[in-house]
């Protein structure tokens, strides 16, 4: 706060005209009051009398006198304290995820801070930096939005209900994971058929689902943020049905397409148990993503980097804000009491002084 803002200002500042014409009213009353009323032929007997204290106090009658005449002139200015209050109401948008958690995202083309990863685990860090706020790689957070997440693979699953609990929202994207083997003790995997399934990559399934989310919602603004490295080869829904529901619903679709298509590093075992990296041939749908995007007047996006991927939510962060309106009121608090009774007390003081104590003959 600045200090200028604790000052006082004047509602009718020309009333502290009123002030020095006060000191000289009273300065020249009382050099009124000191003209001599009887001459006396010597002094020089009075010289040697004491004086009182009585005396030397009556001496600055005329001061409290003048002071309180100035502090009424100042209580007519009506002094006055501004106090500053902003109201901000924000409007933020709903938010709907979707993650794709399909086996193709344990593909390890990625980084983090020079460090080889999986494409899903990049995408868990700067959907989090998304979410919370990185101003270092330029995320400004989405602290007012209605947050959701689906992820899917071979299905869609609701992970995270709409909320702007975003702690609890983040502490659910960090424990995604892609479908894991489970081995028996001769070292064979036991849910392959399961993993195979989990595996697929169902767009359709996780766009419908977004969606189903976002209904009832009440917002200004609605979007789904589909990420996906794969082929929709799974699930129920079509995509471009989804999206066509999409636009009646009024719903904005950003798709994001991370890796590229080809061979890509995994990581495996050899039959020693020994950790591994194997290359396989992994695809994605471009064609589809920008569908999806195009048909309900969202953007897609590519990201073959972790560069790219906080690229692309840094445009995403940028493309849809939440809106702010400020108002900012101004309100007073009346400050004219304390010099107005100082000096009204400093008058009765200097007439009940006067009259008594102070009391003099012509």
């Amino acid at each position: 706060m600045n200090w200028l803002d604790a000052l006082p200002t004047f509602r009718w500042p020309l009333g502290l005209v009123l002030a020095p014409l006060a000191v000289l009213a009273v300065y020249y009353a009382e050099r009124a009051k000191g003209r001599p009323t009887a001459i006396f032929s010597s002094l020089e007997g009075l010289r040697h009398l004491p004086v009182t204290l009585a005396q030397r106090t009556r001496r600055l009658m005329p001061f409290v006198r003048a002071l309180a005449l100035v502090l009424l002139t100042v209580a007519c200015a009506r002094p006055q304290l501004g106090i500053t209050e902003t109201l901000v109401r924000t409007e933020g948008l709903a938010m709907q995820a979707a993650l794709d958690t399909s086996g193709s995202m344990e593909a390890m083309d990625f980084s983090i801070d020079g460090t080889q990863t999986t494409r899903l685990e990049a995408v868990k860090r700067v959907f989090s930096e998304f979410v919370a706020g990185n101003r270092k790689v330029g995320l400004e957070g989405r602290a007012n939005d209605l947050i959701g997440l689906v992820a899917f693979g071979g299905y869609a699953d609701s992970r995270c209900p709409m909320t702007l609990d975003h702690g609890a929202l983040l502490d659910v994207v960090m424990s995604l994971q892609t479908p894991q083997p489970l081995y028996n003790r001769q070292g064979r995997i036991v849910n392959e058929e399961l993993m195979r399934e989990e595996g697929a990559t169902a767009i359709g399934d996780g766009l419908a689902l977004s969606l189903e989310r976002l209904k009832g919602v009440v917002a200004k603004s609605k979007i789904v943020v589909l990420l996906s490295d794969g082929v929709n080869n799974a699930g129920v829904a079509e995509p471009l049905q989804a999206a066509e529901l999409a636009q009646q619903m009024g719903v904005k679709i950003y798709t994001i397409g991370i890796g590229r298509s080809g061979e890509a590093p995994f990581r495996g075992k050899d039959p020693f148990g020994r950790t591994q990296f194997v290359r396989r041939y992994v695809e994605f749908d471009e064609k589809l993503l920008k569908e999806l995007a195009t048909r309900t007047g969202g953007t897609y996006f590519h990201a073959e980097d972790t560069t790219g991927l906080r690229q692309v939510y840094a445009t995403i962060d940028h493309l849809e804000r939440s809106e702010t309106e400020r108002a900012e009121f101004l309100d007073y608090r009346e400050l004219y009491y304390g010099p107005l009774i100082a000096g009204l007390c400093l008058l009765l003081l200097d007439a009940v002084l006067l009259a008594t104590r102070f009391r003099a003959l012509p």
